[in-house]
């Protein structure tokens, strides 16, 4: 189904071709001056340069062609060459009756064919979720489901990792605890037992205590190098250990998660990529991509254009250690050979961009892409608290996610218990989801790249640009439904159809309604979730308006009635399938 923009600029296409000029000028965009028309085209200040004619003389051509329409309630031309276009009422109504008996409400599917793989939780085993894993999540998140929603085969990895340091911390302070376990005793040749000696709490509270003492000890931190290193050359009792330091971590990783409504279709780490690493170095050693550099195995990857210094890709260091910049092209190698996506989306910190743009040159340099594969970095910002610092519990430290989405459900469940009628477990189970739409939403309202301040009040409130906002116009909507269908319980909401509105608050809604297919492609596109929230803002005010203004259930014109009920299910379901791409579930009250 067409977006209602490109109907529209089809038509005045038509009239820009009619007089000789090209069709592409009569691309229409929605006005921004509302209160003087709905759509403008500003095409005849481009065309007067081609044509060399006053921009005002072809808007006046144009216009009068167009004030022949019949779709078209008002077209004026203004100085110095814009058209003003305002439609009429059978054109925006057909429209969206068409989008409500629609698939997915018309929304083209431009992804079809096409695989894309999200990067979005870089999580390390052994340790807890905290807020620095919540941007990531949840913005991977909302990407991935829109991109579905459009017909990609979107695939979430969350690519942990486990192969570094903290694997030979961990394994040596469970040695120091533990010495008598079997995985210790170097002559010990049987099966390993299959549960592990250590449960989630017990693994949480060894890494600290681990990296402490690798802090104060040297020796320790010597140890734990020589344990990592037997561990990655294959030392049997620590890669069995490993492999329960995976276990339990991605089994309360999963849970975590699925608290944020966060899910992922691949479970890869970093030891994933490890086998491809030494056939890749030889490559690029053998191809003349690599050279040595004050004794480390580099790739250049400065470009004649570049107008600061970039540093080379470093893959092997003096010392013959590996890098973060080794791995992730290893992982390139291994997600070509696997999915051969046409794109992967890296959602990482903005810090981090430096380091990804080294890796992106060097695997097109060295060929590890096709040259049509998107490399794409997504640097998201900081989430900061009140003082402006990046976010912290109120001793300082660096607060755990868990504690996080509490903190907003205790503060939803104040307000949630309020409401007489709600208590008890459901009370509870809908302060979680409320709590967490608040959390998500505030995050993804922001442009990702910005940092933005963490306001827990603000963003829990049932008030202004927030999830508990959005969560209650739906709810809204089915209470509103609710009682309808106890006073007309034959009524069929498929035999419905809209009818042509009765006032601006009416209108104002349909045209609202008509931008969501070009909102979900535009956010989609520009890996902007913030479209998609600033859309279900503006609808729920045009929703919330129109209810105030109407009375739906006691209005006594059964097809107005009808057309009402119609119009706030398109709403409900378009909010709700929004809410949905977002990874925002809406509880049946609030």
């Amino acid at each position: 189904m067409k977006k209602l923009h490109e109907l529209i600029s089809e038509i005045v296409g038509s009239a820009f071709a009619k007089w000789g000029y090209s069709p592409e000028y009569g691309k229409v965009t929605l006005s921004d001056r509302p209160d003087l028309c709905q759509f403008q085209c500003n095409g005849a200040l481009a065309a007067a340069k081609l044509y060399k004619k006053a921009p005002f003389t072809i808007a006046a051509e144009i216009t009068n062609l167009l004030k022949e329409h019949s779709d078209l309630k008002e077209v004026t031309c203004v100085m110095p060459g814009f058209i003003n276009i305002t439609l009429e009422d059978n054109f925006i109504v057909n429209y969206i009756n068409t989008m409500s008996n629609s698939e997915k409400f018309g929304c083209e599917e431009i992804g079809t064919g096409k695989t894309i793989i999200v990067d979005y939780g870089g999580a390390n085993v052994a340790k807890p979720l905290h807020v620095g894993h919540l941007r990531t999540a949840i913005i991977g998140e909302a990407i991935k489901r829109t991109g579905r929603f459009l017909g990609y085969k979107m695939l979430g990895d969350v690519h942990l990792g486990d192969w570094g340091l903290q694997i030979g911390l961990i394994i040596t302070e469970l040695k120091r605890r533990k010495p008598d376990l079997i995985y210790f005793d170097s002559g010990f040749s049987g099966e390993y037992p299959g549960e592990a000696p250590f449960n989630i709490t017990e693994l949480e509270e060894i890494y600290p205590a681990a990296s402490s003492n690798s802090k104060s000890s040297s020796s320790f931190l010597e140890e734990a190098k020589q344990i990592t290193f037997s561990f990655q050359n294959g030392h049997r009792g620590y890669v069995a250990l490993w492999q329960h330091i995976l276990n339990v971590s991605i089994d309360d990783l999963k849970k975590n998660y699925a608290s944020l409504n966060v899910f992922f279709d691949l479970w890869k780490k970093e030891s994933d990529a490890q086998p491809y690493i030494p056939k890749m170095i030889g490559d690029m050693k053998d191809k003349g991509f690599a050279c040595l550099s004050d004794g480390a195995l580099v790739v250049d990857v400065k470009e004649a254009d570049d107008i600061r210094e970039i540093p080379p890709c470093i893959l092997v260091k003096s010392d013959g250690a590996t890098l973060y910049s080794t791995t992730d092209l290893a992982t390139i190698i291994e997600r070509m050979e696997l999915y051969n996506p046409d794109e992967i989306i890296y959602i990482v910190d903005k810090r981090q961009e430096l380091h990804f743009q080294q890796v992106f040159r060097c695997a097109r340099k060295t060929g590890l892409v096709l040259p049509g594969t998107k490399l794409t970095f997504l640097g998201f910002g900081t989430m900061n608290g009140k003082d402006g610092k990046p976010f912290k519990t109120r001793d300082g430290g660096v607060m755990r996610l868990e504690y996080l989405i509490k903190e907003a459900g205790d503060k939803v469940y104040q307000r949630v218990i309020e409401n007489k009628d709600i208590t008890g477990k459901e009370a509870v189970e809908i302060s979680k989801k409320v709590g967490v739409a608040a959390l998500k939403y505030s995050d993804l309202s922001n442009q990702i790249s910005k940092d933005y301040i963490f306001d827990v009040d603000r963003f829990t409130s049932a008030e202004g640009n927030t999830g508990p906002y959005i969560i209650y116009t739906v709810v809204r909507i089915k209470s509103i439904l609710k009682k309808f269908t106890a006073a007309y319980p034959g009524f069929s909401a498929n035999k419905a159809v809209i009818q042509l509105p009765c006032g601006e608050s009416e209108r104002n809604l349909m045209l609202k309604i008509t931008q969501f297919n070009e909102v979900i492609v535009n956010s989609f596109i520009d890996n902007a979730p913030h479209k998609i929230c600033q859309f279900i803002y503006d609808l729920s005010n045009e929703l919330n308006r129109f209810y105030y203004e109407n009375k739906i259930i006691a209005e006594e014109n059964p097809l107005k009635q009808a057309s009402w009920i119609k119009l706030i299910i398109l709403t409900r379901d378009i909010l709700t399938s929004c809410l949905d791409l977002l990874g925002i579930e809406v509880p049946d009250r609030m």
